[in-house]
């Protein structure tokens, strides 16, 4: 399976680099992969570049859709996988996604929870701890589910959807993308993949608010189509440097 890989990146200059060589150390044997420099004004693109085998799409669009769609234009493998610039990469990430679709052609995405590589000590306990006594239950509850920060999906299902949708600037719309391409074929959510991204958000917006409004962004593109949240701060300034 010709998985290319595609890395959204705005003004990542401090974690896009930690994310890549990630990626380059996993041993995932990628078609490609492709970092779009979503209208960034720092070293973002410099970071991508100095990677060898890591392609920059410049894209002046700002938004975290507008990059994803820019990204599945551009990307050339039979899957795509989507991940965040600010996460890390296991081992073992390219070969469960392959053997998923390879497998199982009913299967028209796969994605996992997250494990957080800058968190605090208690933070990791508690948030693995929610992961794994919701994330199964809500997938067994709608039937479908992705997290957005680290997912793959066949290039054909997202041809039949045309897409991601412009609709949406940033909460939910990796529900809003299961929910639809859950019409083409069977969407997985695998406990076993995982991806390592930053807690960063919670620790600038708070444990408690963060995660109610990621639940109710679930909640809301799955009872009615739409998100329940319209913006999003950008915690980039007030994050914790890595």
């Amino acid at each position: 399976m010709r998985i290319s890989l595609v890395i959204p990146a705005y003004n990542e200059e401090t974690y896009l680099g930690g994310c890549l060589d990630s990626v380059l150390a996993s041993g995932g044997r990628f078609h490609e992969i492709i970092v779009i420099d979503n209208a960034s004004t720092d070293g973002t693109a410099a970071v991508a570049a100095a990677r060898r085998g890591v392609r920059v799409v410049h894209e002046a669009k700002k938004g975290l859709l507008a990059a994803r769609q820019r990204g599945y234009q551009e990307a050339t493998g039979e899957a795509v996988g989507y991940i965040d610039a600010d996460t890390r990469m296991p081992k073992g990430w390219w070969e469960l996604a392959n053997d998923t679709l390879s497998s199982r052609p009913q299967v028209v995405a796969l994605s996992g929870p997250a494990r957080y590589w800058d968190a605090k000590p208690w933070q990791r306990v508690f948030l693995g701890f929610l992961w794994r006594v919701s994330a199964p239950l809500a997938y067994r509850l709608v039937g479908y589910m992705i997290y957005g920060a680290g997912f793959v999906v066949r290039r054909s299902a997202l041809d039949a959807i045309g897409g991601f949708n412009p609709a949406i600037e940033f909460y939910g719309e990796d529900t809003d993308l299961a929910r639809r391409l859950s019409r083409q074929g069977k969407v997985v959510f695998d406990m076993r993949f995982f991806i390592f991204s930053s807690a960063r958000r919670f620790a600038t917006e708070g444990m408690f608010r963060t995660n109610l409004v990621y639940v109710l962004n679930f909640a809301w593109p799955v009872l009615f189509g739409r998100p329940f949240t319209r913006q999003h701060k950008d915690v980039r300034a007030d994050a914790p440097m890595p």
